[in-house]
């Protein structure tokens, strides 16, 4: 149509400098860049762009400590600033027309001095303890705008964790010297009052008890402030299970006895709950798991969950007996007594068609938890597991007694995905079976460890350990199923399900009275949410207490791959064993399931 605007498409090219970071914010920077396909100009809106970017640009290169740096543009061949008439000349031509930038940094200016100073003379005791550490920012660092900010952003954190809410940086005084190419920094901070907290407040909770509640938040009052003390009270409250969200509000102002009120924000979470969880793997068989939960039973987050379990065992057995369950349920109840402790009572009844015995069984355990620190967990309480346990046509009556004692220690940094930090657990379960009238302690450690080669999550080394050992019974004195086995998902990856290890004249397992198993991982992510994973391990299951024979260890290997999800990896393992002897495996194994291996 007569006088309508032709718009004019360009394309563009930033030559690069040869520094990483500076190209990608100066890429970041243009508006060349950035408006060039979502909004289309015409002639003197593409040269009003490239004129408004050589400031930007310039900015750019100041940011990352170019300071000497000169920007140049071209549209056509020709420099924006130096021809007058370039609009007029671009609305005649039919494009696309060639733009491009160009970047001379120069050389990069770097930081000559570094000081804090306290802003008043009751800031100062404060201010050097903040500073009595390096906090990012020293002589001979490149004087980029992100590093001294980040450094200034460092300081007032650790003020705020040194019992101050209220820090500020009132100036910052930087000065460019050009004939040394260099940067003076200056930071004046305020620490501002020192407090400790308030009666913390809940908000939003509809089913759950006030009062409860309070217990939980208000452990915080009347200690220092401090962001780590915020942090736990929130992650107690989500280790609730009944919160879908909780967030921390600290009030803009102390009150007037100088403490600092904090009001943690909940929302409550489905009262009820339903789910299921299935795996596989070839060497046992399906498995299949239904639940429901209710999460706040009587208003105080108690957790009552009913569950069955079912599995065929595919090779080895035939038939419908084959078909084992687990079926009962539990009670969890947290913050007893308004303490960091946890009682979970559990029922259940138990029928196992395994290769190394049958069971029919009824147990029940109670188990006190105490969280000592976020990462430390002690625990102990009594179990009793009464039926009948043998071979199959030959079961024996069981009426076991025991009491478990354990420590937890995790430091991961998630719990179905971890890439660094460690985890161990130790137990002890002295027992007494009345009906053969023997007495034994059985021992269980594991640990296992994570590290991200790169920093960055996409490969990580995993390597998990596990030793079991039996004091004060020989093998042949325990019940089949208080005896070690080996072999499967979770163990020896390639093996059959319980096949390492002794086995008597019908080639079936026997158990041992030690065990030992090792896993090492590779996990590397290949593209997108895909990952892969290399792994090898290895197990031995030993007749006498204590030990194994490590002289008879079986290793398997395989490669796995892992789908990410909200939930945590999808896990498909193809295993093979590498010295397995006969009757121990039919040769692979596949096996499915969420979350990593270990």
């Amino acid at each position: 149509m007569p006088g309508e605007e032709r718009t004019l498409p360009y394309t563009l090219e930033i030559a690069p400098t040869g520094d990483d970071a500076l190209d990608a914010a100066l890429a970041s920077a243009s508006q060349l860049a950035l408006l060039r396909e979502p909004a289309p100009t015409d002639a003197f809106g593409l040269v009003g762009r490239a004129r408004g970017d050589l400031p930007r640009l310039d900015a750019a290169l100041r940011s990352e400590g170019y300071y000497a740096g000169r920007v140049r543009i071209e549209i056509a061949g020709q420099p924006v600033l130096d021809t007058p008439d370039l609009a007029e000349r671009l609305a005649r031509t039919e494009g696309p027309v060639p733009v491009r930038i160009l970047v001379e940094p120069g050389p990069r200016y770097r930081i000559t001095s570094v000081a804090v100073r306290a802003a008043a003379p009751e800031d100062a005791a404060a201010v050097a303890a903040a500073t009595a550490e390096p906090f990012g920012l020293a002589p001979g660092d490149p004087a980029a705008a992100a590093a001294v900010l980040a450094a200034q952003a460092a300081l007032l954190d650790r003020l705020r964790r040194s019992g101050h809410p209220f820090p500020s940086a009132p100036d910052r005084n930087v000065v460019v010297d050009h004939r040394v190419r260099g940067m003076e920094v200056e930071f004046v901070l305020a620490a501002g009052p020192r407090s400790r907290f308030a009666p913390p407040r809940v908000a939003g909770q509809v089913r759950t008890d006030t009062a409860f509640l309070d217990r939980i938040a208000g452990r915080i009052t009347g200690q220092p402030y401090s962001p780590e003390r915020i942090e736990r009270v929130q992650r107690d409250l989500r280790r609730l299970g009944v919160f879908a969200s909780v967030r921390a509000r600290p009030a803009e102002h102390l009150d007037a006895a100088g403490d600092l009120p904090v009001t943690f924000e909940v929302e409550e979470r489905p009262l009820r709950a339903f789910g299921f969880s299935a795996y596989y793997e070839t060497n046992f068989g399906p498995t299949g798991r239904v639940y429901w939960e209710h999460r706040n039973l009587f208003g105080r987050a108690e957790r009552l969950r009913l569950e069955a379990e079912t599995y065929r065992l595919e090779s080895g057995r035939g038939g419908g007996g084959d078909i084992g369950f687990r079926i009962g349920g539990s009670l969890r109840s947290p913050y007893l007594y308004g303490q960091d402790l946890t009682l979970t009572g559990e029922v259940f009844a138990i029928r196992d068609r395994l290769r190394a015995y049958d069971r029919d069984v009824i147990t029940a355990a109670l188990l006190l938890e105490r969280q000592l620190t976020d990462r430390l967990a002690v625990l102990g309480g009594p179990l009793a597991e009464f039926g009948r346990v043998g071979r199959p046509g030959d079961l024996q009556p069981v009426q076991l007694l025991g009491i478990t004692l354990g420590a937890r220690w995790d430091s991961t940094d998630s719990l179905l995905d971890p890439r660094r930090g460690w985890r161990a657990a130790v137990s002890g379960t002295p027992s007494y079976e009345i009906h053969e009238g023997i007495a034994f302690l059985r021992l269980r450690l594991t640990a296992s460890t994570y590290w991200d080669v790169l920093g960055d999550g996409r490969s990580v080394v995993a390597l998990r350990g596990l030793l079991g050992s039996t004091i004060g019974a020989e093998r042949d004195q325990l019940p089949l199923d208080q005896r070690f086995y080996a072999g499967g998902g979770g163990s020896v990856r390639g093996y059959t399900y319980q096949a390492i290890g002794p086995r008597d004249a019908m080639a079936r397992p026997l158990g041992g009275a030690s065990l030992f198993e090792a896993s090492l991982e590779l996990r590397q992510r290949l593209w997108g949410e895909f990952g892969g994973v290399l792994f090898l391990d290895a197990g031995t299951v030993g007749r006498e207490p204590l030990l194994p024979d490590f002289g008879d260890t079986r290793f398997g290997a395989g490669i796995g791959l892992r789908y990410r999800t909200v939930i945590g990896p999808i896990r498909a393992d193809f295993a093979v064993p590498l010295n397995a002897s006969r009757g121990e495996s039919r040769g692979y194994g596949f096996y499915f399931g969420i979350g990593q291996a270990f």
